[in-house]
């Protein structure tokens, strides 16, 4: 009885002493986080204007802009998303709701997971000779956004596939019991229970690739650029045009590496700005997704 109470103690002591590190790793993660916050705002926040959001590039640092790139950074996520969402939340209810157990199917998912850590720039490199040279996309914005998507599949289809291994097997069993089929357990039980994780996985795949610049600079970003992309609007009828996809282009990550790099302070000063719109942009993609998980949720009748 002594050494069941002594072994207690020592479970309670180990749960207390991990509560105390995870708060503290989490609290540290928040002061550095806050740190760079307020260094970014000290720095640039007095660049913040709707001029410096609406002028081009600049050789001048007082008049430089961040226009080309922040829209060149939005239509490049936008080709992403569109590119790796369905494809990669596919690929994930394939492997793990569809796909048999044997040694092939095993083969992919370790080659998936490897893929996930392979360095960015040999996707930048896989993308330069297949879609700049192979397909003749060349230095355009459906070139990055292709790249940043395979640079992002993986992520998104490990994640959607936790999100739905969560999923207790009961529940598909009811739905089974019930009379229901394979798709429609999945379109109606497993893909609705398990959204929230899929959400997840995709706001951290597209916040990495909205600050990658390796791969980017490899298939052909420009570092300076002082014109848009073409319309997406046109005036004949579908009223929709594609020209924009094959437009060159640029980045915020690729815009401040540019001030970053020159000697003037002032060029600097820009580049903090800058900072915290690509971190204005990643909160706002996150509070998106908060969103449309809250919004899942409502929906589901547990």
């Amino acid at each position: 009885m002594k050494k069941l109470k002594q072994q207690i103690r020592l479970n309670e002591f180990r749960n207390s002493l991990f509560h105390i590190l995870g708060l503290m790793s989490t609290l540290i993660g928040l002061l550095l986080l806050a740190a760079l916050m307020f260094d970014l705002v000290r720095d640039g926040g007095a660049r913040l204007s709707y001029a410096f959001l609406s002028n081009f590039p600049s050789r001048f640092p007082e008049k430089a802009g961040i226009l080309s790139a922040w829209v060149g950074s939005f239509l490049l996520l936008l080709v992403t998303a569109a590119a790796a969402i369905p494809l990669g939340v596919a690929a994930g209810i394939y492997l793990e709701e569809y796909a048999r157990k044997n040694w092939l199917n095993n083969i992919i998912e370790i080659n998936i997971a490897n893929l996930a850590g392979v360095p960015s720039i040999v996707y930048g490199l896989l993308a330069l000779g297949v879609f700049v040279y192979l397909f003749n996309f060349g230095e355009s914005v459906v070139t990055g956004g292709l790249t940043l998507a395979l640079l992002i599949l993986p992520m998104i289809i490990m994640a959607t596939r936790e999100a739905i291994r969560a999923i207790p097997q009961s529940m598909r069993e009811a739905s089974y019991a019930l009379g229901a089929t394979k798709w429609q357990t999945v379109r109606w039980h497993i893909i609705p229970y398990s959204l929230s994780g899929i959400l997840t996985g995709v706001i951290i795949g597209l916040s990495r690739a909205i600050g990658e610049t390796a791969p980017i600079i490899t298939v052909g970003a420009l570092t300076f650029i002082a014109f848009l992309p073409s319309s997406p609007v046109s005036s004949d009828f579908p009223f929709v045009s594609y020209d924009w996809l094959f437009d060159p282009f640029t980045v915020l990550p690729i815009q401040m590496f540019n001030w970053v790099s020159r000697p003037q302070q002032a060029f600097h000063l820009n580049a903090a700005a800058a900072g915290i719109i690509l971190m204005i942009m990643t909160l706002l993609l996150n509070g998106i997704a908060i969103f449309i998980r809250y919004q899942s949720r409502k929906k589901i009748k547990w």
